[in-house]
């Protein structure tokens, strides 16, 4: 019979390390264990919880919390030139990258040390380094919530967008992805380097899906702070696409300020800049901060609150609003 733990700490699940209570939890290792906690809880409020790397909790949860758990990867079909792995939800992001690189199928290396579970990954369309999830995507298998039906998606219902897709617009609450299927290249055709920083670090080294991925993990080990070891959730603002016109106002003042042409009359600007323009970068308030390498990066000292961290994420976004007339985005999940 299908139990759950009472009065649960999240702190070990979420990687800010921020402590609350769900009052109900359970690990998901099957299709048909997700069925009945849906089942079970339909007299109360549930949510789904992955790696925890992309999420902040501000306060106690009076429902249940499903932990997607299940594991597998497998070869569903291939050819000379490619292969369709689909794997399940609960697989670590980075450990599923690995085993690509070991087997030499190529397209996920610039996405190398994301944390997170790969069935977060196409909600946030997750993205380094000049690639985007939805490259590789083929199509997802999700759980209808409410008749517990599967369905599947291709990457047009998906709707892919910067750092969002339909499973947070349309479909946000309506469906639980529970396996994703990705096409890979058995002899990469094209290697991704153009992001400059890769440049530099293969600029003496064969660029080789190994060596792009050994690249970007020692470009994101010397930029962003372990969650081990430090409490955060990674790049907490998204990087924001103006409008040339802006972008030439502020260049008056800033001439030095960086951006990246994305599409007909907008520029996407790096929100770390903006924040660390304005003085944040390694500020600290109680255990609530602003890393001291990464100023995209907000962090967890030891005991802040969710609603701290929130708080603090506020203060940036009034302060670079007013000096720049932007609005940074939160790219994490406040819950």
């Amino acid at each position: 019979m299908l139990e759950f733990r009472e009065k649960v700490s999240l702190k070990p699940y979420n990687t800010f390390g921020v402590d609350v209570i769900t009052q109900k939890f359970i690990a998901i290792d099957s299709i048909d264990t997700l069925k009945k906690a849906i089942t079970l809880s339909k007299k109360m409020p549930f949510r789904i919880l992955g790696g925890g790397s992309n999420v902040l909790f501000t306060e106690n949860f009076d429902g249940a919390t499903f932990l997607m758990n299940n594991k597998g990867i497998i070869i569903s079909n291939e050819d000379d030139h490619h292969v369709l792995v689909e794997v399940q939800a609960g697989e670590n992001w980075h450990e599923f990258v690995v085993w690509c690189i070991k087997n030499n199928y190529g397209g996920v290396e610039n996405l190398s040390l994301i944390p997170g579970s790969v069935g977060a990954a196409p909600i946030q369309n997750i993205g380094a380094y000049g690639v985007e999830l939805k490259s590789i995507f083929y199509s997802c298998q999700a759980l209808n919530v409410i008749d517990l039906s599967l369905k599947k998606f291709n990457a047009q219902e998906c709707n892919f967008g910067y750092r969002t897709s339909a499973f947070k617009t349309d479909l946000k609450g309506k469906f639980i992805i529970t396996s994703v299927c990705f096409q890979l290249k058995k002899v990469p055709h094209e290697i991704k380097i153009s992001y400059g920083a890769l440049k530099v670090h293969l600029k003496d080294k064969l660029p080789s899906i190994q060596n792009v991925a050994q690249a970007v993990i020692d470009i994101r080990q010397s930029k962003l702070p372990d969650p081990k070891k430090i409490g955060n959730g990674g790049s907490f603002f998204k990087n924001p696409l103006v409008s040339n016109s802006l972008l030439k106002r502020i260049q008056k003042l800033y001439p030095e300020i960086p951006n990246y042409p994305n599409s007909d009359n907008q520029v996407k600007i790096p929100a770390g800049w903006l924040i660390e323009s304005l003085g944040f970068k390694g500020t600290r308030d109680g255990d609530a901060g602003v890393h001291k390498d990464q100023a995209l990066v907000l962090v967890n000292y030891g005991s802040a609150k969710g609603s701290e961290i929130v708080a603090l994420a506020k203060k940036i976004q009034s302060a670079v609003n007013q000096k720049f007339q932007i609005q940074l985005e939160i790219e994490v999940n406040i819950l």
